[in-house]
């Protein structure tokens, strides 16, 4: 007589796999749409805060030089006589999304300049995170 013991292996079955990776298919599906809602909010409230910065680098080299820059990059570096920059601590930086930002002098509606960013997508217009952000 053999008195070798079988041993059972422990462990999940496919149906209890498969129970687990719906329950947590579940779960992504209700949570994922308020972290990306969440995360949209985010990238735009940076958009927000990056133009506040621009708005006074700005404000404050048309003090200093009479004028308004010409380009962003003037705020880090320039020519002109009465230039006592740079504005900006950094190097301009780009908005959320990897775009840069879009500045015209002068601005739109008689404005001294428009200061926007073009969303997620890059291009003028759209809706939800490719809408447009102007500030001014």
């Amino acid at each position: 007589m053999n008195n070798l013991k079988t041993t059972r292996q422990r462990g999940f079955t496919m149906m209890e796999l498969l129970i687990v990776i719906v329950i947590l298919g579940l779960m992504a599906s209700l949570v994922a749409p308020k972290f990306f809602d969440k995360l949209g909010k985010a990238e735009r409230g940076i958009v927000v805060s990056q133009m506040a910065a621009f708005e006074t680098a700005l404000d404050t080299y048309r003090l200093d030089v009479g004028s308004y820059p010409q380009t962003l990059e003037e705020l880090r570096a320039s020519d002109s006589p009465r230039w006592d920059g740079p504005y900006l601590p950094k190097a301009i930086p780009k908005d959320p999304w990897g775009n840069e930002y879009v500045y015209k002098l002068p601005g739109d509606d008689g404005k001294p300049y428009t200061l926007r960013s073009l969303g997620a997508d890059g291009k003028v217009g759209g809706e939800d995170s490719n809408a447009d952000i102007d500030h001014n």
